[in-house]
């Protein structure tokens, strides 16, 4: 196979290459860039592998007029700029011990050493400068081509290595698989106590990643069915996720599929920034409160509206409502007439905001068509 594209020919590409061939050494792409390449897909980062030590890598970088960034230095990883473009160069390794969460590697001059240490076959994959694959492992392209996400050598080891692996393998299934492999299933079932030995960070990192996928949702049911869900998100149930992509008509929202999961303590759990808490907190309010599209609409605008009337169909397994755009949209331009200050002096402090809010219902009951001056009567 010989990839082409844009980002493979693209100057900075080669002149990276170049760089590394010209001083002796071998460079050559790998993991997701020649992965998604073979698939037609997008490439959005470029890494390279190669013989030459990080110091050596600085040193010819420097040398051809590049900068170059000591990003990982103690793993073998230099980030080097070439027109305003990263490319993550790292030698050569094997593992020497593992920690279920980090590893202690040694440079080696082994490109099959280097595959074997990878998590996927699909990620074992290398390309030459003029795109020609290599494949060192030989099970690589034929479980590309079946779209077939197979942990390298043996799963049970590859997991236990990084307990991370467990949350990729259902993320590289729900992005590039069909049928799920049935030893890395067994083999995550098996581990997933280590979830716990993992940052709540790198949890969230994960999730978001897989729930952003086109469809997760046989990929998150099979992680409810291996115990993974719940020790990831304790409480969540993956039932909903199949009806909720087949309802939304807008791309995929991390937040909003993680909110039909429900579970306890999400947020805290998975390390989510303040506007995505907020927003998860959001939906939760929702799902609990008015199912009309125009209160939804007026509460909590016509994009999250949209999402909470998603998320309550879906947990009720239920169509979208005949109109509801039209409503939601209705919703999300109303301005509710009154203020605190037409309320004054007559109500004061506590009682003001109950007052307030109970004609806030009213007029809302009324279908918003109650005025300023209907309302204060």
């Amino acid at each position: 196979m010989k990839l082409t594209g844009d980002w493979i020919e693209a100057a900075h590409t080669q002149q990276v290459l170049a760089m590394l061939e010209a001083g002796g050494h071998q460079a050559l792409l790998v993991g997701g860039c020649v992965r998604n390449s073979a698939l037609g897909q997008p490439v959005h980062d470029i890494d390279i592998a190669t013989d030459a030590r990080p110091e050596r890598v600085i040193a010819l970088a420097e040398a051809a007029g590049l900068k170059p960034v000591p990003t990982g230095i103690d793993h073998g990883t230099i980030t080097v700029v070439a027109d305003h473009k990263p490319h993550e160069i790292t030698t050569f390794r094997r593992d020497v011990e593992t920690h279920g969460r980090h590893a202690t590697v040694a440079f080696s001059d082994d490109i099959a050493e280097d595959a074997a240490r990878r998590d996927f076959t699909m990620n074992a994959l290398y390309a030459r400068a003029d795109g020609t694959v290599i494949d060192p492992l030989e099970t690589g392209l034929e479980d590309l081509a079946a779209r077939h996400v197979r942990f390298v050598g043996d799963a049970q080891a590859r997991i236990r290595e990084d307990y991370l692996r467990i949350l990729r393998f259902f993320r590289f299934t729900a992005w590039y698989g069909r049928e799920l492999d049935a030893d890395g299933l067994a083999a995550c079932a098996e581990n997933c106590a280590g979830i716990e030995t993992l940052s709540r960070e790198r949890l969230g990192a994960e999730m978001r990643k897989l729930l952003a996928a086109p469809d997760p949702s046989r990929a998150v049911a099979a992680m409810a069915q291996a115990g993974v869900l719940t020790a990831v998100l304790p409480g969540a149930d993956a039932r909903a996720l199949a009806p909720l992509i087949h309802l939304e008509d807008r791309p995929a929202d991390a937040i909003r599929r993680l909110a039909v999961l429900g579970g306890d303590g999400v947020a805290e759990r998975l390390r989510l920034s303040n506007r995505d808490a907020r927003r998860l907190e959001t939906f939760k309010e929702a799902i609990s409160g008015s199912g009309d599209p125009a209160v939804l609409g007026y509460r909590y605008g016509e994009e999250d509206g949209a999402s909470a009337l998603l998320l309550r169909q879906a947990l009720m397994g239920q169509e979208m409502p005949d109109g509801w755009q039209k409503r939601l949209c209705f919703g999300a331009k109303q301005e509710f007439p009154l203020r605190a200050a037409d309320l004054m002096p007559d109500y004061q402090g506590k009682a003001l905001g109950e007052r307030l809010r109970a004609l806030e219902l009213r007029w809302i009951e009324s279908g918003f068509s109650l005025d300023r001056a209907a309302l204060l009567r």
